[in-house]
């Protein structure tokens, strides 16, 4: 028996009940999704590191009318700046009509992704094989990263100070890396380990080369050669690996997934995917009315600390400065700010369903998800948003027609995670989490909507309004 009309209609006006993007967009606005996401999929191609997205973000920030910021400059409304940090985060800034004396609005993303560093002292042989010893960064599942190919990025600093830049394993024609596993038939006592430790860090190690420099019986003549031709093609030297940041990243390109290419599989969706979106978000803002200031922080998976990561100063700072420009005192422009701390959650994932909660759960395909709070069990290591803000943050979404939801990340005592929200939010700041939902979230291979990426750059862009 078909449901009385009277009852469907009050159910649609009073449930809360997320729908399927989809169905809530034309197919207009779908084209225009998929065709987004193919330039953020070349971002992420170009951006596996902290390092990389900072150039990438700076490059289209120039061609976008941005300049470097002076400090002690003055600056109109409309005018558009840009900060380096070190090289590894960034800061972009709309100056708008009202300066900062009204506050600004902050997007805080994070450019960094779970990895694997090496060591500072790396290179070894063993067997007649030459290795590298690692060091993983931020929260992986360490058996993930073995038995996949593996891409070198980073920079050796030599001690004249020259920087000499490395990417090797993207192309087709370049060597690969990996890190090996044992095969099935001699992995039983491996195969009784529990599954965190399948894999231990240190067996975690790089395989890189095999042959000899000569064939004298020499010890380390495999290690040899590979130093051989490391200081032929870059101009380094053992020693040099001690003041050097190397990264193992996966090296398969951002790919589409399913029959329907609905979706979006890559490396590092968290948090560039964010970072991605709310960088096109401010570039495509006119003169706002207050200052905008777009955020790609580094160290957020390793708790934000560092000079580079938002548990520093360097936005407090850079703030302050275009407060005092204007003859404000710095804490007051902060106090009258708001931000979005744009970073992802754990969309839902009917394999394992689990470790959520389904009615706060977030889903791929019904939009951007609003995290009022992060932390774990007892809400601990967040910022909890007011309900004034949320309220906010939900009217403004709606007024724009974004399409949006709810989420946790995971169970009340499954777990959780953190953002850079805390550190925002202890300026004196109104924050809340706002991202896309991930599937697969701290894998080599995550997975994304194209839909869910097209609200996150929508919302922004009206937040940014």
């Amino acid at each position: 028996m078909s449901e009385n009309k009277e009852t469907k209609k009050m159910k649609e006006s009073l449930f809360y009940t997320p729908k399927h993007i989809s169905k809530r967009v034309s197919a207009e606005e779908i084209q225009a999704a998929d065709g987004f996401c193919e330039k953020y999929k070349g971002f992420l191609d170009k951006a596996k590191t902290e390092r990389e997205a900072v150039k990438e973000i700076i490059a289209e920030a120039v061609k976008n009318g941005f300049s470097q910021y002076e400090k002690g400059g003055k600056y109109a409304p409309g005018d558009k700046i840009y900060v380096n940090n070190r090289g590894k985060a960034a800061m972009l800034a709309v100056i708008g009509k009202k300066g900062v004396s009204e506050g600004a609005k902050i997007t805080a993303s994070h450019i960094d992704s779970p990895r694997v560093d090496l060591k500072q002292n790396p290179l070894y042989e063993d067997s007649e094989l030459a290795l590298f010893k690692t060091h993983y960064y931020g929260g992986i599942k360490k058996y993930q990263w073995t038995a996949i190919p593996l891409a070198l990025h980073g920079v050796f600093v030599k001690t004249d100070g020259s920087v000499v830049n490395i990417k090797l394993g993207e192309n087709e024609n370049e060597p690969k890396f990996a890190i090996t596993d044992l095969l099935p038939h001699l992995g039983a006592e491996q195969g009784k380990r529990p599954l965190a430790s399948g894999i231990k860090g240190e067996e975690l190690n790089i395989l890189i080369g095999s042959r000899p420099f000569d064939n004298s019986d020499e010890g380390d003549n495999i290690k040899l050669n590979i130093l051989k031709i490391l200081n032929e093609k870059y101009g380094v030297t053992e020693s040099d690996f001690l003041s050097a940041e190397l990264e193992l990243v996966p090296a398969h390109k951002a790919s589409d997934i399913g029959f329907d290419k609905s979706m979006i599989a890559a490396y590092g969706h968290d948090d560039r995917i964010c970072a991605y979106t709310s960088l096109m978000a401010v570039l495509d803002a006119g003169t706002p009315d207050k200052t905008l200031i777009a955020v790609f922080a580094d160290k957020e998976e390793v708790g934000s600390d560092g000079n580079t990561g938002l548990n520093s100063d360097f936005m407090k700072n850079f703030i302050w400065d275009l407060a005092k420009a204007e003859g404000l005192d710095g804490y007051e422009a902060l106090s009258r700010s708001e931000c979005l701390s744009a970073d992802v959650n754990a969309a839902f994932d009917p394999t394992f369903p689990d470790v959520l909660e389904k009615k706060n759960a977030s889903f791929l395909n019904k939009g951007i998800v609003v995290t009022k709070y992060t932390g774990a069990r007892g809400k601990a290591d967040t910022s909890d948003a007011s309900a004034e803000y949320t309220g906010k943050i939900r009217a403004l979404l709606e007024k724009n027609n974004i399409v949006w939801q709810t989420g946790e990340l995971g169970k009340v005592d499954e777990g959780g995670g953190g953002t850079v929200a805390k550190y925002v939010a202890n300026l004196d700041v109104d924050v809340i989490d706002v991202g896309v939902p991930v599937l697969s979230m701290h894998s080599p291979y995550e997975i994304v909507s194209k839909l869910d990426v097209y609200m996150a750059y929508k919302a922004f862009l009206a937040f940014n309004g």
